[in-house]
């Protein structure tokens, strides 16, 4: 492409980013001339500063991305990153939809950049902007998501994350994109500590429906188990929804954290230490060790809430004893511990060394919790009607109506359980 054939496009956007009909004609200009833009994307650059990205959205969104899939030199990463940020921040949401996958490529293209130069904090507000202005509601999962929440991790904002995670996602285009936004969502929720949140994103991954095994899956199971360890003190059985895929080759893909599960089942400290030491490398190298000496530290806390459901009183000396700790000091700043976090009720009388176990104080009355159980409640109605008005639209599918057809027999004997047996 000639100079002056650059300069020609860059008059057509400037000329043509009034109405939505002059959009939509600069949108079949622009998209004859990807190619050429590609062929002189080092010297695109100079040209953006002449165009304003709140007005001329479109076009400068085909000259960023040509430019963008251009090597740029270190010197440039300044102005390549700023660029890209007042892009995103000053973007008409109307406009970068018309061209959603020159967006995305834009947006991901500043993430690389972004882990490249190891500043991933720096990408996290710009990237959740361009998610919000994607998105044409906060229930579509977007491709976008998974990028920010890897750059929460690798920058350790978990709490950043939290801002898409809470959202209810019912759109998903690409399979892959939600098993990522599940699985990064639930290493977010780990690094919170939040380990009910935590499980429901893992869980989401390895019940959701797939033909084939994946890599995600497998790391998901992973975490999936340590994490049910923590929480619940053992791994559940997969629910009737899991794909036969799932179910028939999850676990032969994660045998070391399968016995970790089952020496963890024992009560047994010494045994899990074990097996802990015999599968150490592997830990390490699935980045899962920290998780598993949480459960290891869990272990203290499962044998200690046994005692509450059997005793209601016991000294700290019987509590190290029977939790497999050396000293009766050790008990106590574990029971101390559980106390703070709301897992056991009890108190310690220190004269003594005396430990008193109690009954859950909480009586469901007090204002907080009701205004709980009132929001909580009008949240599942919410869900009821949203499933039930997806439940409509998809019952409704062509596509799903003609798969349906195809893999019902012809004849159903159930429908017939009113006509005497004779008859048939």
């Amino acid at each position: 492409m000639a100079m002056e054939s650059v300069e020609a496009v860059v008059a057509h956007i400037q000329g043509l980013s009034g109405s939505q009909e002059e959009v939509a004609h600069l949108h079949a200009l622009l998209k004859q001339s990807e190619d050429a833009l590609r062929s002189q994307a080092a010297r695109l650059g100079a040209f953006l500063h002449q165009l304003d990205p709140s007005v001329h959205t479109l076009g400068y969104l085909f000259l960023l991305e040509a430019y963008s899939s251009d090597p740029v030199c270190r010197e440039q990463d300044g102005d390549f990153l700023l660029s890209i940020v007042e892009f995103i921040n000053s973007c008409s949401a109307e406009q970068i939809r018309l061209a959603p996958e020159k967006f995305i490529s834009v947006c991901k293209s500043f993430k690389d950049k972004v882990m490249q130069l190891q500043v991933p904090i720096q990408g996290i507000v710009p990237l959740r902007t361009a998610i919000r202005k994607l998105q044409v509601s906060s229930e579509q999962l977007t491709t976008l998501h998974s990028d920010y929440l890897l750059l929460c991790l690798l920058a350790k904002c978990y709490k950043a994350g939290l801002s898409i995670l809470d959202d209810d996602i019912f759109e998903v285009d690409q399979p892959r994109d939600l098993f990522l936004y599940c699985y990064y969502g639930g290493m977010i929720n780990i690094g919170l500590k939040s380990y009910r949140k935590a499980w429901e994103c893992l869980h989401n991954v390895i019940t959701a429906p797939m033909t084939t095994l994946n890599a995600i899956a497998v790391e998901a199971y992973k975490k999936y188990i340590l994490v049910s360890i923590i929480l619940n003190g053992q791994v559940p059985l997969f629910p009737k929804y899991t794909s036969s895929t799932a179910q028939r080759n999850l676990k032969s893909h994660t045998q070391p954290y399968i016995d970790l599960a089952n020496c963890y089942a024992t009560g047994t400290f010494a045994e899990l230490e074990g097996c802990i030491q015999t599968n150490l490398e592997k830990f390490q190298s699935d980045s899962n060790l920290g998780l598993v000496k949480q459960v290891l530290s869990s272990l203290y806390k499962r044998n200690i809430q046994r005692l509450t459901q059997t005793y209601l009183t016991l000294s700290l000396q019987d509590i190290a004893n029977a939790a497999q700790l050396k000293t009766p000091r050790e008990a106590e700043m574990h029971v101390l511990q559980m106390i703070q976090d709301g897992e056991i009720f009890a108190t310690i009388n220190q004269k003594d060394g005396m430990v008193s176990f109690h009954e859950d104080p909480e009586q469901y009355k007090t204002c907080g919790m009701i205004e709980h159980i009132d929001s909580s409640i009008h949240r599942l109605m919410a869900l009821s009607q949203k499933l039930g008005s997806l439940d409509e639209h998809m019952s409704c599918d062509p596509a799903y109506l003609t798969r349906i057809g195809k893999e019902r027999p012809r004849f159903d004997f159930d429908e017939f359980d009113s006509v005497p047996h004779k008859f048939l």
